[in-house]
C-alpha cells in the first residue's frame, strides 16, 4: 500500500449516528461503572482517612487479605503453566480429544461459581465422595484453605489459556519448524522462539487471571464455611462487614478491590498498547520497502525480522 493511499471507511452511517452511538456508549458506562466506582471510595472516606484506615486494623480484615493474597500466590502459578502447556498442545499439535480438551477449558465460563462450590463440597466434604477417607486420614479441605485455593483455581484456569490460544494459532508453526530444523530441541525452541512470541498475551492471561482470583465470591462463599478470621477473603469479609452494619469499613475493604480493578485495566491497556506496537513493527518488518532493498530485511530499529536462527544459536 502506497503512503498516499487512505482506508477504506468500513460504514456508511451519518456522522450524528456515529456520535449518538459513542454518547449512549459513554452514558453506559458512566451511570454502570464509573459512578459506582466513584460511590465506593465516597462511602469509603465518608467519615473521614482515619476511620478509612482503622478498617484495615481489624485482625478479620488483615486475615482476609493475607488469604486471598495467598490463594491468588498459589493459583496463578498454576493457572499459568496450565494455559501456557494446554496452548502449545492446542495450537502447535493435532491430538485425538482436541476439541474435547477445549470444551473442557471452557466449562467454568459456562458453570455458576455457586454450582462449582458445591461440586467441591459434594466431593470433598465431609458427607462426600472422598469425606470419610479424608477425615480418616485427617486432612481437611472444605471449609478450610485448600477448598478455597481449589474452588479458585477451577474458576479462573480459562483465563490464561483462552489468550494464548488464538495468540498461537494465529502465530503459526513455521518459526517453530525452522528452529528445530536448524537443531533445537523441543525445550529450547519454546524458550527461544515461542515464549517471546506469546509474552504479552501471557501477561494479560495472568492479569485477568489474578484479578478474579482475588475478586472471587460465589464459587469461595461455598467451601469457605465463612469462618472469620480462618477462612474467608477479602470479598467475604466486605460482605461481612456490611451485613454487621459497619458500612464505612465494608465500602473502605472494598476499595482494595475497586483499586484492584483500576490497576488491572491499566495493566490491560498497557499490555494491548505494546502488543499493537510489537505487531505493527512485526507489519513493518515485513513490508516491502520502496526506497531500499536492504529495508526490506529490517524493521524500523534496524533489527532483522526473522530471529529464529540468533535464538537458535544461543
Amino acid at each position: 500500500m502506497s503512503h498516499s493511499s487512505r482506508p477504506t471507511i468500513a460504514t456508511t452511517e451519518s456522522p450524528w449516528v456515529r456520535r449518538g452511538l459513542i454518547g449512549l456508549a459513554f452514558v453506559f458506562l458512566l451511570f454502570f461503572l464509573l459512578l459506582p466506582l466513584v460511590a465506593v471510595f465516597v462511602e469509603a472516606l465518608r467519615a473521614g482517612l482515619g476511620a478509612y484506615l482503622e478498617a484495615f486494623q481489624q485482625a478479620e480484615t488483615r486475615s482476609a487479605i493475607r488469604l486471598t493474597l495467598l490463594t491468588a500466590l498459589i493459583a496463578v502459578p498454576l493457572n499459568l503453566l496450565f494455559g501456557v502447556v494446554a496452548a502449545w498442545a492446542i495450537a502447535k499439535h493435532e491430538f485425538r480429544g482436541k476439541a474435547f480438551l477445549i470444551t473442557l477449558i471452557d466449562l467454568p465460563f459456562s458453570i455458576s461459581p455457586v454450582v462449582a462450590g458445591l461440586v467441591y463440597v459434594l466431593l470433598y466434604g465431609s458427607n462426600g465422595w472422598l469425606g470419610p477417607w479424608l477425615e480418616a486420614h485427617n486432612l481437611k479441605i472444605i471449609f478450610a484453605v485448600p477448598g478455597i485455593v481449589l474452588a479458585t483455581i477451577f474458576v479462573t484456569f480459562p483465563f490464561v489459556a483462552r489468550e494464548l490460544i488464538p495468540l498461537m494459532q494465529a502465530q503459526g508453526k513455521d518459526e517453530e519448524q525452522a528452529a528445530i530444523v536448524l537443531g533445537a530441541g523441543g525445550l529450547r525452541t519454546f524458550w527461544r522462539v515461542t515464549l517471546p512470541n506469546i509474552k504479552w498475551g501471557l501477561l494479560y492471561g495472568v492479569i485477568l487471571c489474578n484479578a478474579r482470583a482475588m475478586g472471587e465470591f460465589g464459587a469461595v462463599s461455598v467451601v469457605s464455611g465463612h469462618i472469620r478470621g480462618q477462612t474467608n477473603t477479602i470479598p467475604l469479609q466486605v460482605e461481612i462487614l456490611y451485613t454487621d452494619y459497619q458500612s464505612v469499613a465494608a465500602f473502605s475493604v472494598a476499595t482494595m478491590l475497586a483499586a484492584l480493578a483500576l490497576v488491572t485495566l491499566l495493566a490491560k491497556t498497557v499490555v494491548e498498547w505494546r502488543n499493537e506496537a510489537m505487531l505493527r513493527r512485526a507489519s513493518a518488518a515485513t513490508a516491502p520497502d520502496d526506497d531500499s532493498q536492504d529495508g526490506a530485511d529490517r524493521t524500523s530499529d534496524g533489527s532483522r525480522p526473522f530471529v529464529v536462527v540468533d535464538y537458535v544459536r544461543c
